[in-house]
């Protein structure tokens, strides 16, 4: 019986712990690496602990060799990123690399009431300094890249961000995920998708911020102090290559049950 590689996730924040549970559930192998672990992994068994520092060469060899890699921060700087992968990521060892559907942003390009579809053949803006660090894993060292639509979930509540008005009822498309769905898709790409490809995570149902904003009025009561604005029409994802390429179903297909989930164990209980 073959034994497992080890697995490192690269950068332990938000989406990184979802990862590191879902991984401890599985039974994986699994790694967490921060630059301060003892500060910020406490609630990580001491013997799964790595300090890792991508601007300190010195916690390179910190890594167990020929790990696979879930790289959860943005790739740069680049110069940092080619010297990191050439001690790093080599064979065996599969990479994954969360990027940002922020890689098709257009510069000056016309505003769409309904923008089109985008899928992983869009062209990509190679200026944006994270993107080229990605395709430089992509090209050089086979990182599958995950393109990230916005994240939520738990301790990240689309209703907070309306509540406190980060957002508010414009009619720019957003396109979203919740964290665990984004966490079962990590290590389903790293164990079933092809080296070198790059997909689309998202829920692949892009909804204008003025229709959440309605829905969460409705069921919440909650108002964003933003006023409309049509200066933005956002970008509508793709998300069926993914999904069929490792075989996976989403958890939290529906947005709206989803978010009466969160805000339900998000509230103190009544105390009789």
């Amino acid at each position: 019986m073959t034994t497992p590689r080890s697995l490192v996730i690269l950068g332990s924040g938000y989406t990184g712990r979802w990862i590191y549970k879902l991984a401890v559930q599985q039974s994986l192998p699994i790694l967490a690496s921060s630059r301060h672990p003892d500060r910020h992994l406490s609630d990580v068994e001491p013997a799964r602990r790595i300090r890792f520092d991508l601007a300190e060469p010195s916690t390179w060899s910190a890594l167990p060799p020929d790990a696979d890699l879930i790289w959860t921060f943005p790739a740069t700087p680049l110069e940092q990123v080619q010297a990191f992968a050439r001690h790093s990521c080599r064979p065996p060892g599969r990479l994954v690399v969360l990027g940002s559907t922020s890689a098709y942003d257009r510069e000056g390009g016309p505003m769409d009431d309904l923008p089109p579809w985008i899928d992983e053949a869009h062209p990509i803006n190679t200026s944006l300094p994270r993107v080229q660090g990605e395709e430089y894993l992509r090209t050089h060292h086979g990182a599958m890249i995950l393109r990230v639509a916005g994240i939520y979930g738990p301790n990240r509540n689309p209703v907070e961000w309306i509540r406190q008005g980060r957002v508010g009822p414009t009619n720019k498309f957003v396109n979203l995920i919740h964290v665990e769905d984004l966490a079962h898709l990590c290590l389903l790409t790293l164990q079933r998708a092809q080296a070198g490809d790059t997909y689309n995570v998202s829920d692949g149902h892009p909804r204008r911020w003025a229709d959440i904003c309605a829905e969460v009025s409705g069921r919440w009561g909650v108002v964003s102090a933003r006023q409309a604005d049509r200066s933005e029409s956002g970008k509508r994802i793709r998300n069926h290559k993914i999904l069929t390429h490792v075989g996976y179903t989403l958890r939290h297909p529906e947005f709206y049950d989803a978010l009466q989930s969160i805000e339900a164990d998000s509230r103190p209980p009544i105390r009789l």
